[in-house]
């Protein structure tokens, strides 16, 4: 166990190196929120240990023998024709543990084909796809560890990719308190095909994630500290960087405690789930760092926060979230589970 922390700390410290910020990367695409759940909680989730197996994404630690013959099937109706989603299976091998296998894409649409002089020359499309082989195994009652290992392709027009990365997780559960903790560290590893002849960097990132269900209330509440080795997430529009002279033109200088609260708060991301019937939940959430990036100034509207409900209906778990990135529109995401086994029960 000590030897897991001791490399755990090690890719914090050593990986902090591959800091990026966001559209400096290839394979955005794997930091799309496709759960309902995950959505509605304000994007991340990585420690809710509830045999949800959408969460298994966000933290392969997750994965729970409880699970088998679980499956799971994501959509979300992104902006314009931007289509993604994701499924999943999970299956006990005896002898062995227990294995999830997933797949995620996104469709960008079709798209006109012109030539330097305009003239259309066709039609083409743009996807993307990662495949999720995921492993987890039970160190005692209060450690979980995890893997999974993402086989990546994405096709640009005639141009095309390939990636392989892998998500490394650790859950620490305290039962009798109903508290979890988890650290993960995702989505390390290479371009190992380029679209041209230059190599991209990969969205690394490290998470830490706290989650507490109170007792006596039917409520959760989860907690998730993202893009640890990089404190600095902010940006600075270049519009704001005036040289006027006038100083009615100068933006008010932000003190330093404010700075230091700003770029804390970028790395926060807050979710509550209310349960005031059986089967049934309310969920909402909030996404700082999303809404201080997406919002603009003179009408903020409710960007940054996230709704949704989830319901149980006979053998399936049924899932919406509409998650507000911009004034120019929402997600919406649509998720259904349920468990193979309770068809075979009643042939």
């Amino acid at each position: 166990m000590k030897k897991l922390l001791l490399l755990l700390l090690f890719a914090f410290v050593v990986f902090r190196l591959f800091a990026q910020i966001g559209g400096k990367y290839t394979y955005d695409f794997l930091n799309l929120v496709s759960s309902a759940r995950v959505a509605s909680l304000g994007g991340d989730v990585i420690a809710i240990d509830d045999n949800d197996l959408n969460l298994t994404y966000h933290n392969p630690a997750l994965l729970t023998l409880e699970m088998n013959h679980n499956a799971t099937l994501n959509y979300v109706n992104y902006f314009t024709d931007i289509n993604y989603g994701y499924a999943a299976y999970a299956l006990n091998i005896k002898n062995y543990g227990i294995f999830s296998g997933g797949i995620q894409y996104i469709n960008y649409g079709n798209f006109i084909a012109a030539n330097e002089k305009a003239a259309i020359t066709g039609k083409f499309k743009s996807a993307e796809y990662a495949i999720n082989l995921m492993y987890s195994y039970s160190i005692n009652n209060l450690f979980r560890v995890g893997v999974n290992i993402k086989p990546i392709i994405s096709t640009l027009e005639k141009y095309t990719s390939l990636g392989l990365v892998t998500d490394l997780g650790i859950l620490y559960v305290k039962p009798e308190r109903l508290f979890t903790i988890a650290l993960v560290v995702k989505n390390f590893g290479l371009q190992l095909k380029s679209y041209t002849n230059e190599n991209d960097p990969v969205p690394f990132n490290i998470q830490l994630g706290f989650s507490q269900k109170f007792k006596y209330v039917p409520l959760r509440i989860n907690i998730t500290l993202d893009q640890l080795y990089n404190w600095n997430l902010a940006y600075e529009l270049p519009e704001k960087k005036s040289t006027s002279l006038d100083p009615s033109f100068q933006e008010k200088e932000k003190s330093k405690i404010d700075k230091i609260a700003d770029e804390l708060m970028r790395h926060v991301i807050v979710g509550l789930e209310f349960s005031p019937l059986q089967n049934f939940y309310v969920r909402a959430g909030y996404n700082y760092r999303r809404r201080k990036e997406m919002l603009i100034e003179s009408k903020t509207s409710a960007i940054g926060f996230s709704w949704g409900f989830g319901v149980k209906i006979s053998k399936f778990h049924l899932s919406y979230a509409r998650a507000s990135y911009h004034l120019a529109g929402a997600s919406n995401c649509f998720s259904v589970t349920t468990n193979l086994d309770s068809f075979r029960k009643n042939l």
